[in-house]
């Protein structure tokens, strides 16, 4: 499985100086929807605290207590988000961010946890429902505008920094949507032109709030390998 990295600016913190001493590890799954040669895609809110405007996939982190295992945590997560049932795929894609730690949990001996530590796993789905809704959201989801996008298309969606390396590798295995040579590519995450937050393709991310995405290393059982046809 190819290897991705997404780096912070050069003048940003370390994901290292981000974690602190105590930093709090969770899990998450996206979900990479096909239908008809297209990805269901969402798109950060104005309200997001971190990429509004900004496009990803469903999915979220993992509810220890609530879920049941790994495939009922994504069947939640993707109705709570755009109201489909699914029938979840295997995992293709690793990686890990880190982030701010917004519940600002303190250790034993009163420290606080600086960060949170995200490992997640992408994975390939299919719709077994059609009728799509953002009825079921929790406040903290921030999501609007869900898009079946064809995916020759993909490339010019201004995606979350931390998606990109794992939308290079969804891609990988659809050869067809490749761009021509001098066609449009999916940005790096990195200094640009534009002020910390600011939506555009390519703008400068704010270093704290933009997670430093890094891919594990290593394939995974199940994995499609390039080339290989999606379901659905």
């Amino acid at each position: 499985m190819p290897a991705f990295r997404t780096d912070a600016p050069t003048d940003s913190p370390s994901a290292a100086a981000l974690t602190g001493s105590r930093p709090r590890l969770e899990f998450a799954q996206k979900a990479f929807i096909t239908d008809r040669g297209r990805l269901l895609l969402v798109r950060k809110s104005p309200s997001d605290p971190f990429h509004p405007g900004r496009w990803e996939v469903p999915g979220g982190r993992l509810e220890v207590a609530g879920d049941v295992d790994l495939d009922d945590h994504i069947r939640r997560e993707v109705r709570e988000e755009v109201g489909l049932e699914i029938d979840p795929g295997p995992p293709f894609h690793l990686w890990e961010w880190f982030m701010p730690d917004r519940r600002e949990r303190r250790g034993r001996r009163g420290d606080r946890a600086r960060a949170v530590r995200v490992v997640a796993a992408a994975r390939l789905c299919r719709p077994v429902t059609r009728e799509i809704t953002l009825e079921n959201q929790t406040p903290g989801d921030h999501l609007v505008d869900p898009t079946w996008v064809p995916l020759a298309e993909l490339a010019g969606y201004d995606l979350i920094p931390s998606l990109r390396p794992v939308m290079r590798a969804f891609l990988l295995m659809h050869p067809e949507t490749a761009a021509p040579p001098g066609g449009p590519d999916l940005p790096e995450a990195g200094p640009a032109a534009g002020p910390p937050g600011d939506p555009r393709p390519g703008a400068l991310v704010d270093p704290v709030a933009d997670p430093v995405a890094e891919p594990l290393a290593g394939p995974l059982p199940g994995a499609f390998p390039p080339g290989a046809p999606a379901p659905g």
